[in-house]
């Protein structure tokens, strides 16, 4: 009987362990990665008036120092999500290479924020529109509320991050 009952117990262990073990990470086809083929329909990200301030960086997977400070945008997305703080990430990488190289980067580096492709090839027109002195190099970045809008074309650390963003919070 004795035999019995830890040989039930140590197989519902082992069972248990697995189970835990299996928790699925997700896959590239289980992102939901909002596209925008023109900037007229991504255009709204840049002009919502309500009482959050938003965070807007446009980066690309090919972009090394875009990769490079993204970690910190993770990080303010993380620190100030509960504080009227929107953080938009705007991938302006190849549309081909989403499901080869975007996907697989976000799920890779656990992208919480959230995450927009911009695939608009008119850019001439597009990027004064963010910014009239930006010449489309990457990064760059949007800070903006009801109240106000800075631009910066620049690469962040966190405290430098943070900084700019507690201007618009005060």
């Amino acid at each position: 009987m004795d035999v019995y009952f830890y040989s039930m117990r140590y197989l519902a262990i082992i069972m248990l362990l697995v189970f835990a073990s299996c928790k699925s990470e997700p896959k590239v086809e289980d992102i939901d990665l909002e596209i925008h083929t023109n900037f007229d329909s991504f255009e709204k990200y840049l002009q919502i008036k309500d009482d959050k301030t938003y965070v807007v960086n446009f980066w690309a997977t090919w972009c090394a120092p875009c990769v490079k400070e993204l970690p910190h945008f993770e990080e303010i997305y993380s620190n100030y999500k509960g504080k009227n703080v929107e953080l938009i990430l705007v991938s302006l990488d190849f549309p081909k290479q989403y499901d080869s190289k975007l996907k697989p980067f976000m799920i890779k580096n656990k992208i919480k924020g959230k995450v927009v492709a911009l695939d608009d090839p008119a850019m001439n027109v597009w990027i004064p529109k963010v910014n009239e002195d930006w010449d489309g190099g990457l990064p760059a970045t949007v800070i903006y509320n009801k109240d106000k809008s800075e631009f910066f074309y620049r690469t962040f650390t966190y405290e430098e991050l943070e900084t700019e963003l507690k201007q618009f919070l005060n």
